[in-house]
């Protein structure tokens, strides 16, 4: 069956999609599914330890949010605008290209003030997209300085559908415990689980953790607008994956042992660097990589994901891993038992 991208609509109850995370990271539930035997379980988190054994790998995605969301007043009108930081292009004279909204109002030449002071001025320099803008930040103090700036008018870019402002708990939790390398304007969800209580007993009991970087961009949430799946185009992510990293995979590989994907990004990542033989490449670059049914998975056997959006590239991914009927399968079971969806929602391991 060539898959479309109508197969992956299926109807999210509104009051299951978490706008809070657990109390507790290793307190969300895992609904956790079997491929070979077509078993399916009803666990906490914490139950994952359960899965696994001595020189098993988990491979986890270090990438660290930065608080991306900013709000700024036009120059003359004081128009209010929320200037959405996506990566920067050059750290001499701080351009970034960043998404504006309301993105009519803000044309080339147009200068932004930020802060009570307005102790921030950009000013725009190009349009890229619709919505898409190339800023410059006019600022006079040295570039740590100006990153602090940043961080101090940033705030956690959480998702749009949470219908809130951040607060000092976003800070902490949407973030995992184990990031290090700035660069996503969103979390690797499946990461935001692991607490360091689990972590400490996953390593007595002999589990490997292998970690790569692949700084998440909001490509990973645009709609797929064509029903032909194989015409949608994925945006960059910049990712890397380091010699230690496939030492571990590469060993748990060759000895037959399990190599988890802790989430999407950290899949795609390996998933777009493997040798002919199958083993995980180092590698630092780019990737655009577009993974949907039907997809012959080369490095990992087995992954945690959290619950995705209908139609969305995550849920794509869930079903060629877990196979496409599978998994509409577990997300009808998710629904009727109510589990939570989404970013601070509660997660599924597929073996």
């Amino acid at each position: 069956m060539k898959m479309k991208l109508s197969h992956f609509n299926y109807k999210l109850p509104k009051e299951l999609i978490a706008d809070r995370p657990a109390i507790h990271r290793d307190e969300s539930r895992l609904l956790v599914y079997d491929r070979k035997s077509g078993k399916m379980e009803h666990k906490m988190f914490h139950d994952i330890i359960n899965y696994f054994d001595d020189g098993d790998a988990m491979v986890l995605n270090n990438t660290k949010v930065f608080p991306a969301r900013m709000y700024g007043n036009k120059e003359k009108t004081g128009a209010k605008i929320e200037v959405f930081l996506l990566r920067e292009l050059n750290s001499e004279s701080r351009l970034w290209d960043v998404l504006v909204d309301p993105a009519r109002k803000i044309r080339i030449g147009n200068k932004l003030y930020f802060g009570e002071d307005d102790s921030l001025v950009a000013e725009v320099i190009d349009n890229t997209t619709s919505r898409g803008r190339t800023l410059r930040f006019l600022y006079d103090g040295s570039y740590e300085e100006f990153r602090s700036k940043l961080d101090e008018l940033g705030q956690t870019p959480l998702p749009k559908y949470i219908q809130r402002d951040p607060d000092e708990e976003d800070g902490e939790r949407y973030q995992s415990i184990f990031a290090r390398h700035e660069g996503a304007v969103a979390a690797p969800v499946a990461s935001l689980h692991f607490s360091k209580q689990l972590m400490k007993r996953l390593e007595i009991k002999g589990i490997e953790f292998a970690e790569l970087t692949l700084h998440v961009g909001l490509g990973t949430f645009r709609p797929v607008e064509v029903e032909d799946l194989s015409k949608h185009k994925m945006d960059s992510e910049q990712f890397r994956v380091y010699d230690e990293t496939a030492r571990i995979v590469n060993k748990a590989i060759d000895n037959k042992k399990k190599v988890c994907a802790v989430g999407t990004t950290a899949m795609r990542a390996m998933e777009s660097t493997v040798s002919t033989d199958g083993h995980l490449k180092v590698y630092e670059g780019w990737t655009n990589k577009f993974i949907f049914p039907p997809y012959d998975f080369n490095v990992a056997n087995c992954m945690i994901t959290n619950f995705h959006p209908p139609q969305s590239t995550l849920l794509m991914m869930t079903a060629a891993f877990a196979g496409y009927e599978q998994t509409m399968k577990l997300y009808k079971e998710a629904i009727k038992e109510k589990y939570r969806f989404l970013s601070y929602g509660d997660a599924m391991l597929i073996l």
